[in-house]
């Protein structure tokens, strides 16, 4: 990837020339570009009047022509009508006609930021619709920079079908939902983040299209690879060449147009080959890199691919420390939970030590996975007790503040907090919200009613839900109300008040003591004290020990007080006499620092 694909009008304006769909060039023409290779004949319609596209012998048919910004058009394509697989705007929905979009429209204000490292960060996973729209969004910012995180990571906002969605459904990858608001709005937000020192992350999909407005198989079947098939069905097939460029240049234009900060790549174990995630990351760091600019990108990869931490990909989502502390704080253990289940505290003691648990060994369903990790710096792992997923995929969409013991519960964010992982909490973690957070979907008719069986069915196996009736009670995914009940709000004012004071000290003391000094930072090892009970140590950049000890058990656990070391925080306060005394009381968190 060349850095000339990045024009500016000014240093206020941004641009990115993708190879796909309808870029506005310098010298004041539009250039419209479809890969449709089975085709012969590829016409621009605008306005009912069409314009032959001129194929070359890729199967790439491109059409260069004066029209305005706003200009609404689809391709013809035999006898369909179908919108730009690569559109940047699509006003009407996914089923409706694309936009031409200038992105040098947008004259940023905040020019001066260059991002932040990595290390720094302290995430706010967010829901666009649930948090209102990108204007809504906006606003909220101050409230979330004053609750101490420095990035804020979106949950994917690509164009799909209906008013609302996870977003993991999305068909149309350039083109923000215009349901979440215009694309001045969103460019609006980033540059109000960038102002606030809040770097901002985008969850993006590229292992699968969602089910409906996906017209690329009906005129471009070679996009796929019928061989490889996935959850979702015919995998994508990034062998292609110019599979992989539509990709590549959608993960620069979220970078270099839009500012963001950063990409979380969902379902990486999804995507073949491998390969594709080295193309893509070599080429988000030869365009950023020169800029010096500070670019983050995070996987969330079952197959627990240490390799790739070791290269162009800064961390990945810890799935395997949120399981095992899900395990100690609520019992839990079907689903992936039985993987944890029958040690979770060696687990636990395995994460904080050595980042992954499955380094290679088998799981549940015999399948050997993972690398081993051991080598990897801290902050290589994002480390969670929430996210999107592990509580929307609940049947019930409960958060933990519903599941498990508040004293245990506080004690768990303060390792996630102070430990020198990358925190992500989700939205409402801040206050101690106690909203559901469901799966919802915009679907209708036969679909609607596939999404409804299929999400009740898939928890059929579950001890609390074999009994039909009690499935009936999900809630339906394309119900008005379920998307309703799952914004976030507050209950008690003044639990959340004091709840929100505590959270924010806790990230600021991180942000103050904790974040610069990371860089060069190694684990030191996990020693298991007890049942639900470790003892965790790292190297800090500066040569200083860093200590988290954690009790999540009803019993109080020796833990011998060198007096070497100085007491950072305890949670709860009162812990402090027990501690003095030689002890680590039940449910209790100390974080410790050893010169």
């Amino acid at each position: 990837m060349q850095v000339d694909r990045i024009t500016h009008k000014s240093p206020a304006t941004s641009c990115y020339h993708c190879t796909y769909g309808a870029q506005v060039l310098d010298d004041g023409t539009t250039r419209f570009r479809v890969w449709a290779p089975g085709a012969e004949r590829v016409e621009l319609v605008i306005d009912d009047h069409a314009f032959p596209m001129e194929r070359d012998e890729d199967g790439n048919h491109t059409l260069p022509i004066e029209v305005d910004a706003d200009t609404r058009y689809v391709y013809r394509i035999g006898d369909r009508q179908v919108p730009d697989p690569a559109s940047r705007a699509q006003p009407g929905g996914v089923l409706g006609a694309s936009m031409v979009v200038d992105p040098r429209d947008y004259v940023w204000k905040c020019n001066d930021w260059n991002g932040m490292p990595w290390h720094r960060a302290a995430i706010c996973e967010v829901h666009v619709g649930a948090m209102g729209g990108f204007d809504t969004l906006r606003q909220a910012l101050p409230r979330l920079s004053a609750s101490g995180f420095t990035a804020i990571e979106l949950m994917p906002i690509a164009s799909f079908q209906g008013d609302r969605n996870w977003g993991y459904d999305g068909v149309l990858p350039y083109a923000p939902d215009a349901s979440y608001g215009s694309i001045h709005a969103l460019k609006a937000m980033i540059d109000e983040a960038h102002r606030l020192g809040v770097a901002v992350i985008l969850d993006v999909v590229y292992n699968h299209f969602g089910p409906l407005g996906n017209e690329l198989p009906n005129y471009a079947p070679e996009f796929f690879a019928p061989d490889v098939h996935t959850p979702w069905g015919a995998a994508i097939d990034f062998r292609r060449p110019q599979v992989a460029r539509y990709f590549i240049d959608n993960a620069l234009m979220w970078i270099n147009e839009y500012r963001f900060d950063g990409l979380r790549l969902d379902a990486v174990h999804a995507i073949q080959p491998k390969s594709f995630l080295d193309e893509l990351g070599a080429a988000v760091r030869r365009t950023c890199l020169p800029r010096g600019r500070e670019v983050w990108l995070i996987l969330e990869n079952e197959h627990n691919t240490a390799g790739l931490l070791r290269g162009d990909y800064n961390a990945q989502w810890n799935d395997d420390a949120h399981n095992a502390l899900h395990v100690l704080l609520t019992g839990e253990h079907e689903g992936y939970y039985a993987d944890f289940a029958k040690h979770p505290t060696d687990d636990l003691a395995k994460v904080l030590s050595e980042g992954f648990v499955f380094q290679g060994q088998h799981d549940r369903r015999g399948l050997s996975r993972g690398e081993p990790s051991g080598d990897l710096h801290p902050h290589a792992f994002v480390l969670f007790l929430q996210n999107h997923d592990q509580i929307g995929n609940r049947p019930m969409g409960e958060r933990l503040t519903c599941l498990a013991n508040e004293a245990d519960l506080r004690a768990a964010m303060v390792l996630v907090a102070l430990s020198p992982m990358v925190p992500l909490f989700f939205m409402g973690e801040e206050w101690g919200c106690r909203t559901p957070f469901y799966y919802f979907t915009d679907y209708e008719g036969e679909l609607a009613q596939k999404v409804r069986d299929g999400r009740r069915a898939e928890f059929a196996h579950f001890s609390g839900f074999t009994d039909p009736d009690r499935r009936a009670r999900i809630p339906d995914p394309n119900a008005l109300d379920t998307y309703a009940a799952s914004i976030p709000r507050v209950d008690d004012a003044m639990q959340a008040l004091a709840w929100k004071r505590w959270f924010a000290d806790l990230l600021q003391w991180r942000k103050r003591y904790l974040a610069d000094r990371l860089a060069g930072s190694c684990a030191r090892g996990c020693e298991v004290l007890g049942d639900k009970t470790v003892y965790a140590r790292w190297r800090l950049g500066d040569g200083h020990e860093w200590q988290i000890a954690l009790n999540l058990s009803d019993q109080d656990v020796a833990l011998p007080r060198d007096p070497a070391t100085k007491v950072l925080w305890i949670e709860p306060q009162h812990a402090m006499d027990a501690l003095d005394r030689g002890t680590l009381a039940a449910h209790t968190a100390v974080v410790m620092e050893r010169e």
